[in-house]
């Protein structure tokens, strides 16, 4: 197996792997600095923060021969035999002359740059700058102007990594960003009349090194020190890109992608980057209600369960709609309660919402049409526990010919998805439960009214278009008033202590052939492949 020797440690690599200097010290736990480097995008070895010594040792004799000047560690292939040195005097004044370079022309604007906290030049400059400043301070300018709708450019602060145009180049593809001038007064900027308007284009704004690229939706709202972060899962189409969502005080103040290279890599689409809103929208549902003799009256959950549990028990012939917005647990308790006082009762896959058609990217990245996070793995649910699979249109057309005694119909959905047509056709059930995030025309016709909980707010697992099962944990709490539906199923289970999905999914796997490769293993943060009946890639 092929060894490379870095600072003295051996280490070894895979015959068929491309790695630089940087990847490899990386495995060796130490950290070469860098700003143009980015491991899903071309090398350009530009900034030269990343310089290293390197050579080469004999395999027979062992003798090391070192090469006489510093190379860059990005373009730099670690092959059999390669020697890194990455913590010398020579490399620590190397990254000082680089860091002093750039600070010359950089303005000292951290306590008002979007990007303070989280900036690599403030962490490179701390950990390998020099100790004093030999330049003097100048005024600074704070030079700015949009690229698009999403991003702006604080010109000053660049520091010419060129890893926003590279990716609109490379990734997204429509190529608006270019470099405009020379030698010192390179610039960012767009071309005539194409603004930065992709449907990726907030990726240029994580791959900044500096405050050079600020989102317009974040700008001055939080100081990143005050953010807790936290690893989720996007909702907002069926690729289910792995994200961080970041909150304080419960309310989301952005969302940003999480590496997974078996899902999406280091990207997410604007689409689901902004479309968290409907988390706080003041029209949300929020208080649970019963139908009375004089309109809705508000019930308490500590009562509604107990309720619920009586009336259903009293019917005779039960369906349940399993939205592709539950989490794989939450669908699964839902239906093994309901299944559990109707064995006969009938599982239907809600209503999956589609906009458009999937649109590819050049590297594999794909936002997928299918507006909705786990369908596949609700699906599996139902065909697991029935062998069945009825949709939303198949129940709703199937109402006139068959009766029933209770309905639950869960939503989730953060845009009106059903119409006055399609709710007429329930208005003679006489037990309709109606859990969904906003009002709609089904909702008004429900016996029972309960709000949903939004996706930041859920503990579970969805799994993608790719049979991918990526579990998280909730971000934020819901609103005064909002039991989520793991939860509220729990609760009917009769289940002892809180709501643990992670139990759940034990139970999933047991009863359910399809998940069986999540039996008892962590999840971990890149999912299982729930393909092959082992953990893929954890």
């Amino acid at each position: 197996m092929p060894t490379v020797l870095v600072n003295g440690e051996e280490i070894e690599i895979g015959e068929d792997e491309r790695l630089n200097g940087i990847q490899v010290a990386a495995r060796a736990g130490e950290e070469v600095p860098h700003y143009c480097w980015h491991p899903g995008l071309t090398i350009v070895a530009s900034c030269r923060m990343c310089l290293v010594e390197t050579g080469r040792r004999d395999a027979e004799s062992g003798e090391i021969s070192m090469m006489p000047k510093l190379v860059p560690g990005c373009q730099t292939p670690a092959t059999d035999g390669t020697v890194f040195v990455t913590n010398s005097e020579k490399v620590k004044d190397a990254r000082a002359m680089v860091e002093e370079d750039l600070l010359i022309r950089h303005p000292i604007d951290c306590p008002i740059c979007d990007k303070a906290g989280e900036c690599s030049l403030q962490d490179y400059h701390f950990e390998h700058g020099r100790e004093e400043r030999r330049a003097d301070l100048r005024p600074f300018t704070s030079r700015r102007r949009p690229l698009g709708d999403t991003v702006t450019l604080f010109v000053d602060r660049c520091v010419m990594c060129t890893r926003c145009v590279r990716f609109t180049r490379e990734i997204s593809g429509d190529a608006e960003l270019m470099v405009v001038n020379r030698g010192a007064h390179e610039e960012i900027d767009v071309f005539p009349g194409f603004p930065l308007d992709n449907r990726m284009s907030g990726n240029v704004v994580d791959l900044c090194p500096v405050g050079a690229l600020g989102d317009r939706d974040f700008l001055y709202k939080q100081r990143v020190w005050f953010i807790k972060s936290h690893e989720n899962v996007c909702a907002g189409c069926s690729t289910g890109c792995s994200i961080n969502v970041e909150e304080n005080q419960d309310r989301v103040y952005r969302l940003k992608p999480r590496e997974n290279p078996h899902v999406t890599g280091w990207w997410m689409c604007d689409e689901g980057r902004y479309g968290w809103k409907h988390v706080h929208d003041p029209g949300r549902n929020t208080q649970p209600k019963r139908r009375g003799d004089e309109g809705y009256e508000n019930v308490e959950w500590s009562d509604l369960s107990q309720e619920l549990d009586l009336k259903l028990r009293s019917s005779q012939r039960i369906a349940a709609v399993l939205s592709p917005h539950l989490t794989v647990e939450e669908a699964f308790m839902l239906a093994t309660y309901v299944r559990e006082i109707d064995p006969n009762a009938q599982f239907v896959l809600g209503h999956v919402p589609t906009q458009g058609e999937d649109e590819s990217f050049s590297n594999g990245f794909t936002i997928r049409a299918e507006k909705c996070p786990n369908r596949r793995g609700v699906e599996e649910v139902i065909i697991g526990l029935t062998k069945e699979l009825p949709t939303w249109d198949d129940f709703a057309n199937q109402l006139g010919e068959e009766s029933f005694d209770a309905v639950w119909i869960t939503g989730g959905y953060k845009t009106n998805w059903n119409d006055e047509t399609t709710a007429d056709k329930f208005s003679g059930i006489p037990l309709l439960i109606v859990q969904d995030t906003f009002a709609s025309p089904l909702w008004d016709r429900a016996t029972f009214q309960l709000p949903s909980a939004a996706f930041p707010e859920r503990d579970g697992s969805y799994v993608n278009h790719a049979d991918r099962l990526q579990c998280f944990s909730w971000a934020i709490r819901p609103p005064a008033g909002v039991m989520t539906e793991g939860q509220l199923f729990w609760r009917l289970s009769q289940k002892s202590g809180l709501y643990k999905s992670r139990s759940i999914l034990e139970d999933v796997t047991r009863e359910i052939p399809y998940f069986a490769a999540a039996a008892g293993v962590d999840c971990g943060e890149h999912g299982i492949d729930l393909k092959v009946d082992k953990l893929a890639a954890v």
